[in-house]
């Protein structure tokens, strides 16, 4: 490791450390009394909820089974707050409250007296208590914007001792999580959290300072985390979805009640469209980089038909850094990035250089995706460089990825530097030229790919070239072993024609060719983390192939008539 590489890692750790001691500091003793405040007497409004309903969940939930993260919980009677839960992804979506949008799906009284009764064990078991999974700062947010947005079904009909209680614990929360809204980890989380808090400030009754103050603090948030190009600063396509179902309503909230809509606010929606729209394949499935999972149309939809941007999707988001190539009905988009910052490179994959690419309706290369509700080990395992439809060399990935359980599991070195080039010239194919260093340290060669769209969309060419960081070849002493992996999605058949060509044909009989003539192709098993009905079986294209003696590949997609 070089001195270079310790100082990072010594950084890093005083960084996470003061962090810590910030926090800790920050929250004291936590304890109901320190949080203790005045009940308010009502609720203004209940914020929409975009989110899709499912019957069936609710329905199950009415029989004490809880169908949550892939896993079904049957309390058998027994509150699920008092009972071991079978994951922590498990745990997470049952104290964020989500799932109460599905009871918006019956109308039987019995349903909603069921409802109360569970967010009143929740109360009785969780709310006195700041402690565990219940208490952290993301998961607070969410339970109160599901517990805001569906107020009226948990309330409907309600005894005036349960309205009590429940009003005047959704006041702790907020009062507790404004407390720790600034010491939660940066990305995502941080901003739901002050979403959550201005969503609050709206709903409850509040003073106009308090109102101005929690739209003053998601302003800067927003303005921090919603990059100039639409995108957000984890890099992940679907944090942008997710954010739009809640600050949609938000937004809607303060129209509606005649506030003040925060000055960001208006304005970065307006920038997330396109930048969702950039990571939309033509089948309406969005890309999967950085810690993405499938996405139902259902979901993309409820977000995209309030879109008032319209309009071509981008060539480019230079700010988190992807290139998107099209002709006719053929997508394709690329990582030609890397993390944003440390913090912010929790959930990010070692899949620089990776590419994604969709003809019409039907997805034919992808990356595998991360899966939704697997356990942290398949989590980790989809980070890596092999997941994605990039080149790895000596088995390695081309970011290290932190398995320490102090720093979390970031991202500590590999690729720092993306040196990209775009050929846009009137008669030839647009392409993308990029290279990244990943590589260099480890072991001693940089990583070029260049990848085309001739102007008929009936060719997809690319390139994969390995040197030295002079620029020279590999010298024939050079022991490295590559892999160039195209993961396919589970949907496409492959038939193998020669060593060199590989059919790939999708459900309708859209067929297209792969071939390389530098090295023999093979098919090989693979895994699809991100299929929305868990990790599936599926196939990936494999060429191999020596650096020393093969330092460049070329290979190519054509369409069959």
């Amino acid at each position: 490791m070089r001195i270079s590489d310790r100082q990072r890692l010594l950084y890093l750790y005083l960084r996470e450390g003061w962090r810590r001691f910030s926090r800790r500091l920050a929250l004291g003793r936590n304890t109901a009394f320190r949080f203790a405040g005045s009940t308010p007497d009502r609720l203004i409004v209940a914020p929409t909820d975009l989110r899709a309903v499912d019957p069936f969940v609710a329905e199950e939930i009415l029989q004490g089974r809880f169908p949550l993260a892939g896993r079904v919980l049957d309390t058998e009677g027994e509150s699920p707050f008092e009972i071991d839960l079978p994951s922590r992804e498990f745990a997470v979506r049952l104290h964020s409250f989500g799932w109460v949008r599905h009871m918006r799906a019956v109308k039987e009284e019995e349903a909603f007296v069921r409802l109360r009764h569970v967010v009143n064990d929740w109360i009785a078991t969780q709310g006195r208590f700041i402690d565990g999974i219940a208490w952290e700062p993301e998961i607070i947010a969410q339970r109160l914007i599901a517990w805001l947005s569906h107020s009226p079904i948990i309330l409907r009909n309600a005894e005036h001792g349960f309205y009590r209680r429940f009003l005047k614990n959704l006041a702790f929360q907020v009062r507790y999580l404004r407390h720790v809204a600034d010491t939660t980890c940066d990305g995502e989380a941080r901003l739901r959290v002050r979403i959550a808090l201005a969503m609050a400030s709206v709903a409850m009754p509040a003073s106009e300072s308090a109102i101005r103050k929690a739209a003053r603090n998601l302003d800067l948030e927003l303005d921090r985390q919603i990059l100039p190009d639409g995108g957000h600063s984890s890099r992940n396509p679907r944090t942008g979805l997710e954010l739009l179902l809640d600050l949609l309503p938000l937004r809607q909230t303060y129209v509606n009640l005649g506030h003040d809509v925060p000055a960001k606010l208006i304005p970065c929606i307006d920038r997330m469209y396109p930048a969702l729209r950039f990571f939309r394949h033509q089948g309406g499935e969005l890309a999967l980089f950085n810690g993405a999972t499938s996405t139902l149309a259902n979901e993309l939809m409820a977000v995209l038909r309030y879109d008032e941007t319209a309009g071509a999707p981008f060539k480019a988001l230079p700010h988190i850094n992807y290139q998107r190539l099209t002709a006719n009905n053929v997508v394709v988009i690329i990582d030609t990035g890397l993390p944003l910052s440390p913090e912010l490179s929790r959930t990010a994959h070692a899949g620089c250089l990776s590419f994604e690419m969709s003809s019409g309706k039907h997805r034919f290369i992808i990356n595998s995706g991360s899966p939704k509700f697997a356990g942290e080990r398949f989590r980790q395992l989809a980070r890596l460089t092999a997941a994605h439809s990039t080149v790895t060399i000596n088995d390695r990935s081309s970011s290290r990825l932190s398995d320490s359980q102090f720093l979390g599991p970031i991202v500590t070195g590999g690729v720092s530097r993306v040196a990209l080039r775009r050929q846009e010239e009137e008669g030839q194919p647009d392409a993308v030229i990029a290279s990244h260093d990943g590589y260099a340290q480890s072991c001693g060669l940089i990583h070029e790919r260049d990848i085309s769209v001739n102007g008929q969309g009936s060719a997809v060419r690319g390139r994969d070239r390995l040197f030295q960081p002079d620029g020279t070849d590999p010298v024939d002493s050079h022991s490295a072993i590559a892999v160039a992996r195209f993961h396919i999605h589970p949907a496409i058949n492959l038939r193998q024609h020669s060593p060199h060509e590989v059919y790939l044909a999708a459900p309708d009989g859209e067929t297209w060719l792969f071939t390389c003539r530098d090295s023999e192709v093979a098919i090989e098993e693979d895994i699809f983390f991100a299929d929305p009905s868990g990790m599936r079986k599926t196939s990936q294209i494999t060429i191999t192939f020596a650096v020393a003696s093969v330092p460049e590949i070329q290979w190519i997609l054509s369409r069959e008539a």
